[in-house]
């Protein structure tokens, strides 16, 4: 198989070049930082993955094959976003430089990667293997594909269209809106998913502005999508941008721990997450990400994993949480008592208690006092905005079903008193 002309990548952060991803040939890759990067004792962060106890850059040395490292690889969509956006690209799903190649335009946060002189993906050939439906050299299809923010829901962004609708850019690139279509295997998700952001609201979470929309009102959507079971999507506005619309750089928790996709739902807790939130963030985030897993627990979401949680660099060195996103009532599609991630002693929702919260907070170093405060108070204010809302809000019956018995299988809900 050919080698591409230019076998390497750069990272731009802020539209600085500060490292480079090199093919070393037959999908080996290694990451190298830039000098000057590196030498910038005011150097923004690129990731918390890459920086030891004292604040400096670690050496990069190990070569990858196939897959990118962790913290590139956690970039790219899963799943079926990634096989429809590769076989619209003509990549392999599989092979990571060149998916990065070419989608590395329009990632979340303030980083781009791209190669050098802006010079164009290698034909269908060199990247991507013969399976009867693609042609060497085969020009690729002229539709928006470049938006890769990390996950499995089929996504796009998308700008405000003048007559109030939203359009997807011809070029796939600059969207501040992102676009949540409708499930292929389950209903009502983007109801669901909104419901359930404007109930976070309610109960003081912090959350991005986010609305429904008819997809007939979505200008440009690729028409090759498959079906899909509804005719709403959710509109989600980019928090990863100003209101300028520059860009706010964000990592999700499977890059801080440097782990792949694959391990999102392993090796770590909750709890890990509150200790890196101690430990690098603000005493707000901190609450805030107590108020929040309270919440995921009272509306059965049990697909809370590593990459539903992110860090915000305003400042573009010191960490925040980013507002909450992908809050889903699973329960109302599959029936879970366990949670995509450990409190800290236990997954289950039938089991977590007022103790179990306890029991975290001394592990992450966190005050007691105020994390058992937060969560009696996120508790009750749930209670009370679920009995006012929930018939004025898009839900099915089985979602209002599902969350009503929620609330009477956990303990904690029981421990605190409405």
């Amino acid at each position: 198989m050919p080698t591409p002309d230019v076998p390497a990548l750069q990272v731009l952060l802020h539209g600085v070049h500060v490292a480079t991803i090199t093919n070393l040939g037959a999908d080996r890759t290694i990451l190298s930082f830039q000098d000057a990067y590196e030498a910038d004792p005011a150097r923004p962060t690129l990731s918390l993955s890459f920086k030891d106890a004292l604040g400096q850059l670690l050496p990069q040395e190990r070569v990858y094959s196939a897959a990118l490292m962790p913290f590139f690889s956690n970039l790219l969509p899963e799943g079926h976003l990634r096989e429809y956006l590769a076989q619209r690209g003509q990549v392999h799903p599989k092979r990571e430089f060149y998916l990065l190649w070419l989608l590395g335009q329009d990632l979340p946060g303030a980083l781009v990667v791209r190669p050098p002189d802006d010079q164009q993906l290698p034909p269908a050939s060199d990247v991507s293997e013969e399976n009867g439906k693609q042609q060497a050299g085969e020009a690729r299809r002229g539709v928006p594909l470049r938006f890769s923010l990390a996950g499995v829901q089929l996504k796009f962004s998308a700008l405000q269209a003048s007559s109030g609708g939203l359009t997807i850019p011809a070029s796939g690139i600059g969207g501040d809106w992102i676009v949540k279509l409708p499930s292929e295997r389950f209903e009502a998700v983007p109801e669901n998913e909104f419901s359930m952001l404007e109930l976070a609201r309610g109960v003081g979470i912090e959350v991005p502005v986010a609305k429904l929309i008819d997809l007939k009102d979505i200008d440009k959507l690729p028409e090759d999508l498959g079906p899909l079971r509804g005719s709403q999507a959710l509109a989600v506005a980019r928090f990863d941008r100003t209101p300028a619309g520059g860009p706010v750089h964000m990592e999700d928790f499977a890059q801080v721990f440097g782990l792949y996709p694959a391990g999102k739902y392993k090796t770590r807790s909750l709890m890990n997450i509150a200790r890196v939130l101690s430990a690098e963030g603000e005493y707000e985030d901190v609450l805030e990400f107590i108020r929040r897993i309270t919440f995921n627990a009272l509306i059965g979401n049990a697909d809370a994993h590593l990459k539903n949680w992110s860090l915000l660099y305003p400042n573009r060195r010191s960490p925040r949480l980013s507002p909450a996103y992908d809050l889903v009532s699973t329960i109302a599609y599959i029936q879970d008592d366990v949670a995509g991630l450990k409190y800290s002693r236990t997954k289950h929702f039938s089991e977590l208690t007022l103790e179990e919260f306890s029991h975290l907070a001394s592990r992450a170093g966190l005050p007691e006092a105020a994390v058992l405060n937060t969560v009696k108070e996120t508790v009750a204010r749930f209670q009370e905005h679920w009995a006012a809302q929930r018939t004025h809000l898009p839900l099915s019956a089985a979602t209002i079903s599902g969350i009503t018995a929620q609330l009477a299988k956990i303990p904690l809900v029981r421990q605190v008193k409405y």
